[in-house]
């Protein structure tokens, strides 16, 4: 079986707050970031990891948290450096730093730019003032502006914008605003998606008053609209881009590719010679990580995954993507026959969640408006009621 794509994610940990819908592993900044300490571990992260992708190339590199753009070009500049010395890196790698509108200082995306990074996703989640506050960003609608014009200064001619929509109290006019203030700033790629209440946030603990899903439906067919005006594609349930400007990290995770998690709380993926897949993780809390990295105790925890279990994880991530899905891309990633999700196929297309194409079978609007209930037909069965509300 040949080894699929193959890419690296970093985790960068701390941000200068925790916004209150926030779920991912991020922790406020306590004093001094320990900037140094933490890509020595990051090296030594990847040391213990060579061994499970000797001399396999590196096709993107995504830095994520977090808050990335706190830590400095030169920084940055120095883990690709010893990453390079350790992997191959392909000559025309994507290498994507997130970044914080309010935590740029100016100069610093051409000081990103000429340490290797070669896209940039900004995180501006909208651009009303009080609807900033309510989320509790640390930036303002003009630093949001502000920074998409230094990338583009910068040389970044591949930058992602991140809007929410469905926010506290917000109108369908609002959130049509946001986008078309978005697509003023010319970026080649959007993600759009609806906020949601994640258990251990504080929005979960406190929930705000949010528009009802008719409304958040309303204002994601009308966004979907301005942005297909303007040129721009939906190729996955959240992400929308101009033409050849599709995030290749994310559509690699989305076709089932292989990736190194690298930093605190960071998850991997690797398949093995035999097509064994492999998932495994580091430990969560950046302290404890800063003093196992490097040493076995780093592990989170490793899970081996096959059959049912195999087949649902791909279909999970599978199913996010627009474009068709095949018999040969589910067989060659999976290494397992098209007959064991046959019963899962037809239930789909029956709810038309699923339609049949030439090259076999696409997600309708259906299935993308209700993708959980699409993504639960392929749940293994011991685990699964297979009872869907279409």
């Amino acid at each position: 079986m040949k080894a699929p794509p193959l890419s690296v994610y970093v985790h960068l940990p701390w941000c200068v707050r925790k916004c209150p819908y926030c779920d991912f592993n991020s922790h406020g900044l306590k004093g001094a970031l320990p900037e140094n300490a933490y890509v020595d571990a990051l090296l030594r992260d990847l040391d213990q990891d060579l061994t499970r992708v000797e001399g396999r190339e590196i096709q993107t590199v995504f830095f994520g948290g977090g808050t990335p753009s706190l830590f400095s070009a030169a920084s940055i500049d120095r883990f690709l450096a010893g990453l390079k010395e350790r992997l191959p890196l392909a000559p025309d790698a994507e290498i994507t730093l997130e970044a914080n509108p309010g935590t740029l200082e100016s100069g610093r995306f051409a000081g990103f730019r000429a340490a290797g990074v070669t896209r940039l996703s900004i995180g501006v989640q909208s651009f009303d003032p009080q609807k900033l506050e309510v989320l509790g960003r640390i930036h303002s609608s003009d630093e949001a502006r502000r920074a998409a014009g230094e990338a583009k200064a910068a040389g970044f001619d591949n930058f992602n914008l991140d809007l929410m929509y469905a926010l506290p109290r917000q109108s369908l006019e609002e959130a049509r605003h946001d986008v078309l203030e978005a697509v003023a700033l010319e970026p080649s790629h959007l993600s759009h998606y609806q906020l949601t209440l994640e258990p251990n946030t504080l929005f979960h603990a406190h929930p705000p008053v949010l528009p009802d899903d008719d409304a958040a439906w309303e204002m994601q067919v009308e966004c979907q609209e301005r942005l297909a005006e303007q040129g721009f594609v939906q190729y996955e349930v959240s992400a929308y881009a101009k033409p050849g400007f599709e995030c290749r990290h994310n559509l690699n995770y989305w076709r089932f590719g292989d990736y190194l998690g690298l930093g605190a709380g960071a998850h991997g993926k690797l398949t093995d010679e035999g097509g064994g897949v492999t998932r495994l993780w580091k430990v969560k809390h950046p302290e404890a990580y800063l003093a196992a990295a490097g040493s076995p105790a780093s592990l989170g925890g490793v899970n081996a995954v096959a059959g049912e279990e195999l087949a649902f994880e791909y279909m999970l991530n599978r199913l996010r993507l627009t474009m068709d899905l095949g018999i040969r891309e589910f067989e060659a990633a999976t290494g397992l026959p098209v007959a064991l999700i046959e019963r899962s196929l037809e239930r789909a297309l029956s709810l038309k969640l699923l339609e049949t194409t030439a090259q076999g079978w696409r997600t309708t609007q259906r299935g993308r408006a209700c993708l959980n209930d699409l993504q639960s037909l392929f749940l293994p069965a011991e685990s699964a009621s297979r009872k869907v509300n279409a």
